[in-house]
């Protein structure tokens, strides 16, 4: 039930961006991978204006078991009306799917996106991605895991240059019932399938050639509580990478996720990182940075 409700506040949410909006087109249903006989969907949200513009890959959440591409419209829609592409994306869903075929279709999505950059007036050096919950945990496994081109990735860059990632967990490596409640999604408990786990850990790939990554978590979240999410975060601070911790006082999973304050300093921060722009909001008394 939170996950639908997740759904439909966060896709009602459009943070307002002022005098910079501009106009754009949707075009929906576009195949960006093909697994078997299933066609991966994304929607694709770009703005009228000519010439390139950065991209944002845009990854729901649903506890890797359900949600869609329409979850985020909200933060597509607001990221496309600052002058970014936004691309929203399916991906296959557990049980059905175990990991890693969810980081394995984000990475097929990164690498359409700059194979269709021209088509979509992309500029394939600035990609960015933003996620919530389950696709928060998907784009900052995005940020430490992306490798150069090479003929395993079919000489595409799949590495990206700026993240937004709220509610995320972020390291897999422990857990007190030995990771069962996992079970549905890793094909076995962390006895089972140690490898998956580790896979699946943002936190465990840190480097200092990894891209920025901006948290955003509530403190009174029971699904992804702060401490699940702080350990990448940490992880980036001593490797020298760009990291901000944004942190909503009494905010659950839900409320988090629609947060203005906290949505528009993530967009702040794709748009200062990906754009070089360096305005920023003015802090509120609801939610502190670290």
């Amino acid at each position: 039930m939170l996950h639908r409700l997740v759904v439909f506040a966060v896709c009602s949410a459009a943070i307002a961006q002022g005098a910079d909006e501009v106009d754009f087109d949707v075009v929906e249903e576009i195949v960006y991978s093909k697994i078997g006989d299933r066609d991966l969907l994304l929607d694709a949200f770009v703005p009228k204006a000519d010439g390139t513009h950065p991209a944002v890959l845009v990854v729901h959440g649903g506890a890797w078991r359900q949600g869609n591409r329409k979850q985020l419209r909200g933060y597509a829609t607001s990221l496309t009306k600052m002058g970014f592409v936004c691309f929203a994306i399916d991906y296959r869903l557990a049980p059905d799917h175990t990991f890693p075929a969810q980081i394995e279709d984000c990475r097929a999505a990164v690498k359409w996106i700059r194979t269709h950059a021209a088509q979509y007036k992309v500029d394939s050096q600035k990609l960015g991605a933003i996620g919530y919950s389950a696709g928060g945990h998907l784009v900052s496994l995005l940020a430490t895991t992306g490798e150069a081109p090479s003929e395993k990735n079919g000489n595409i860059d799949t590495r990206i240059q700026a993240v937004a990632a709220g509610g995320a967990p972020t390291d897999f490596r422990w857990f007190p019932d030995k990771g069962k409640w996992a079970e549905y999604w890793m094909g076995g408990d962390l006895e089972a399938v140690p490898e998956k786990f580790l896979a699946a850990s943002t936190a465990a790939f840190v480097d200092s050639n990894d891209a920025p990554i901006f948290f955003f978590n509530g403190t009174a979240d029971k699904l992804v509580p702060l401490i699940w999410t702080m350990p990448c975060h940490t992880a980036l601070k001593a490797a020298g990478v760009t990291t901000e911790m944004h942190i909503i006082e009494g905010a659950g999973h839900l409320q988090a996720a629609v947060n203005t304050e906290a949505l528009q300093k993530a967009y702040a921060f794709l748009k200062r990182e990906l754009k070089g722009d360096d305005a920023q909001p003015q802090p509120a008394s609801a939610a502190k940075d670290q």
